[in-house]
């Protein structure tokens, strides 16, 4: 996010009317005869020269000087002096024409400061954001709770901070008295007597801690900030029709999967324009509308997983009582889709809570994915449902190392070793459901796996693999080919990291610590390809080159 820091000017050219109000403001003190004083420029603390008639209605032009020692002398400032003094017009003229006088030129001589910038101008990003940004805790409030809530025996502060992505919160830090857990329920519970539904208060490691708690873990500190700043927004109306165009193309992309899956099937010159690079005339596509009822049960497939992908996180979240967003689906021809976009539409409690919303999704999706993909690959080797089969080439299975061995395992060497395969399309449906699967759990951003991550590791965990992600995914190494949009996509959805817990410090547990572990393993044998030599020798599709 870029922010205004600051801004000067290099030449100023000012028209005031003084009355006695701006004249105590600026400093500058009116003369009743006219007179050449020596003072300093209010806007750049340099040497300036000032003449002030009478009628109390004058200019001043002001530039910096390379050379400026503060020394002046009168008798040289009509040769070398940077300041030029006019003098002033009748006020009638003045306000008849808005015309600059032709004895000022509107053009200031181009000089570039040099010394301390102008301070008294310069206008800090913190100062836009207090007038554009979120609310911040009144400071009456802050007195209030820190006299109600912190005390010898639960906190005692010692110093506070900004608190916020904009500083629009305040931060307590101190020694904490007691068992973590139990003083942040007192404090809440007194924070609710106090102000209300007012504030949320956060329990967050404390920032730039020089060791850990004495008691054992990291020192914790807390943070304040307005319930309208910290709990997300509704989700609104235009959103919930983005959602259902985005779910709209979605069904078609599904769709499209399953006609591609019958490409053996296909007219010739549908097929010549998908596959050849050099076809530029598009043919009839009316051509495909037989083949679209043939491509209903691997669209319904791929989108049974996206709803028990969905249905999961929101049986989680529901005992919880935190509320999600409408799903966001995004189409993607090669997959059917690539998941959907799901927000936390209220603050999590505890860390504990994320991981487990975070997982009950992939792990229902995937779940439903497994089994369709293993009853499709029985039904591949079952004679009675041949005429359901399609062809598709056998070096599809090389790009995954898990789902190849897998299938190597059930069809065997001889089905995998040969140019073309026959399989149900409830094998590409569940391959499709396990690869979104896996790519939704990666441990990166706001994706399922960087939540899970960030809730059983903490947010420096999620830094550290989330470099290393990205560095997997633009080398090819994860996904294959589909490495490079899926790096982009969650480049621009996704990569933003998820918002704190309230509860922010308690861990998570070790057996939840082992499945978010073990599920990351999973992931990369899932995503990771098989390269032609180790195909061959494992008997994952025919290899006529290596």
């Amino acid at each position: 996010m870029g922010t205004l820091t600051s801004f000067s000017f290099s030449a100023v050219n000012y028209k005031f009317r003084l009355d006695s109000v701006f004249r105590e403001r600026i400093g500058i003190g009116l003369l009743e005869s006219k007179k050449l004083k020596r003072n300093s420029c209010f806007l750049c603390k340099r040497m300036f020269i000032k003449e002030i008639s009478p009628k109390k209605f004058y200019r001043i032009r002001c530039f910096s000087a390379s050379n400026d020692d503060g020394e002046m002398k009168e008798e040289n400032l009509s040769k070398d002096s940077s300041v030029t003094t006019v003098p002033p017009p009748d006020d009638t003229e003045e306000r008849r024409s808005n015309k600059t006088p032709s004895s000022v030129s509107s053009r200031p001589p181009t000089m570039s400061p040099i010394g301390p910038a102008y301070s008294d101008f310069q206008i800090d990003s913190f100062k836009l954001m207090e007038l554009l940004g979120p609310e911040k805790v009144d400071p009456t409030d802050v007195k209030i709770i820190k006299d109600n809530l912190f005390g010898y025996s639960t906190f005692w502060v010692t110093k506070e901070e900004p608190f916020g992505d904009l500083g629009e919160g305040i931060l307590f830090l101190g020694n904490l008295r007691g068992k973590r857990e139990n003083v942040f329920a007192k404090l809440q519970m007194k924070l609710c007597e106090v102000m209300g539904d007012k504030y949320n208060l956060f329990m967050v490691e404390e920032p730039n801690s020089e060791g850990p708690d004495p008691r054992g873990g990291p020192r914790v500190s807390f943070g304040l900030l307005r319930k309208e700043v910290s709990e997300p927004a509704p989700t609104t109306l235009w959103q919930y029709v983005i959602a259902l165009i985005l779910f709209l193309l979605t069904i078609g992309s599904s769709v499209e999967l399953g006609i591609a899956s019958q490409i053996n099937r296909l007219p010739p010159e549908v097929v010549k324009y998908f596959t050849d690079p050099n076809a530029i005339e598009p043919p009839d596509m009316e051509l495909l509308l037989p083949f679209v009822e043939s491509a209903l049960p691997l669209a319904y497939g791929v989108l049974g997983v996206l709803l028990f992908h969905e249905i999961g996180h929101f049986l989680a979240a529901f005992p919880k009582e935190v509320k999600l967003s409408i799903p966001f689906f995004i189409p993607n021809i090669t997959l059917g889709s690539f998941g959907a976009i799901t927000q936390f539409k209220s603050i999590l409690p505890d860390r504990s809570t994320k991981v487990d919303i975070s997982l009950a999704g992939p792990f229902a999706g995937a779940a439903l994915s497994l089994s369709m993909f293993v009853v499709g690959l029985l039904l591949s080797s079952n004679p009675d449902a041949a005429g359901d089969l399609v062809q598709v080439p056998s070096i599809l299975f090389q790009g995954s190392l898990l789902l190849g061995l897998i299938s190597r395992a059930t069809l065997g060497y001889a089905a995998l070793h040969a140019a073309t395969v026959s399989i149900h399309p409830l094998v590409i449906a569940g391959w499709c459901g396990l690869t979104t699967t896996a790519f939704n759990l990666l441990p990166v951003g706001c994706l399922d796996g960087g939540r899970a991550m960030q809730g059983a590791f903490g947010k420096s965990a999620l830094t550290g693999f989330g470099l290393t992600t990205y560095t997997l995914l633009g080398l090819g190494v994860l996904g294959g080919p589909l490495s490079l949009p899926w790096g982009l996509y969650v480049l621009i959805c996704q990569r933003t990291p998820e918002k704190p817990c309230l509860n922010d410090v308690t861990e998570v547990g070790t057996w939840r610590k082992t499945i978010v572990t073990l599920a990351i393993f999973l992931v990369v044998l899932t995503l990771l390809p098989v390269g032609d030599e180790l195909a061959e020798e494992l008997g994952i599709g025919l290899v006529t080159t290596f």
